[in-house]
């Protein structure tokens, strides 16, 4: 028998991008076992979107995207905990690599992928993939000691989230959720980074000068936040020895 995956979306008045990521789950070639849509305090048809597709709508009136995320990882019941985003629209056979991979013996704790743009020109979606979500990759794999999950496209494994749940800066507003949980993953467990499982996502970030600048912005700051007892090289060392460990 196969894991169990509960897909989790937070959201907040992103109610016509939602319709079109539920209708894209409905399509999978392997199905979710269950999926939670996180209202994060909405004034459109979120949680009337989620419901007519069959989604389990949690309610999180105080906004925040890792408050929302969390929210959603702790109603989940799956096995594995997969991640997207409102404005992702997974391919037909996400899930089912999914699956795949958290049911193969040298399965990961966390699996994550890139993303391509849509709603922005091809030279803006090439720097997108390229250079943003490329240095991304590149630079907080040198900070963590691996490579960092992306919001948009990661799961991980309930167990997991049950170890760290506790930890993670929830109540922090201008942090990214998915590196905040990537500097929380503990050194025994292991993320791994398939190019080759690609998310289309909106460009909508590189729309505005203030939206990409708000996102750096929270970067730095998720990276302020978990700063203590986190530097590179304590971050290496802890996983060098975990990896030695019996």
């Amino acid at each position: 028998m196969g894991v169990a995956i509960t897909v989790v979306i937070p959201c907040r008045d992103d109610a016509p991008y939602l319709a079109a990521a539920l209708d894209a789950l409905a399509r999978q070639t392997r199905l979710p076992d269950e999926i939670v849509v996180v209202d994060n305090g909405s004034s459109d048809d979120t949680a009337e979107v989620a419901r007519a597709h069959g989604a389990r709508v949690v309610d999180e009136p105080i906004q925040g995207i890792l408050r929302a995320t969390a929210a959603g990882f702790d109603a989940a019941t799956g096995d594995v905990l997969a991640r997207i985003d409102a404005d992702s629209i997974p391919p037909v056979d996400w899930l089912a690599r999914v699956g795949a991979a958290f049911e193969a013996p040298d399965a990961p704790t966390a699996l994550t992928g890139p993303g391509r743009f849509y709603e922005v020109s091809r030279a803006g979606a090439w720097a997108g993939e390229h250079l943003y979500l490329g240095g991304y990759r590149f630079w907080l794999t040198l900070f963590l000691g691996h490579a960092p999950l992306f919001g948009s496209n990661l799961a991980l494994t309930r167990e997991a989230w049950l170890r760290i749940r506790d930890t993670v800066h929830r109540d922090e507003r201008r942090v990214h959720d998915d590196l905040d949980i990537a500097y929380h993953l503990t050194p025994d467990m292991t993320v791994r980074y398939d190019r080759t499982l690609v998310m289309p996502i909106s460009g909508r970030p590189f729309h505005t000068a203030s939206g990409l600048g708000r996102r750096l912005g929270w970067g730095f700051r998720t990276m302020a936040v978990n700063a203590r007892g986190q530097w590179p090289w304590q971050r290496w060392s802890r996983r060098r020895r975990a990896r030695r460990t019996p």
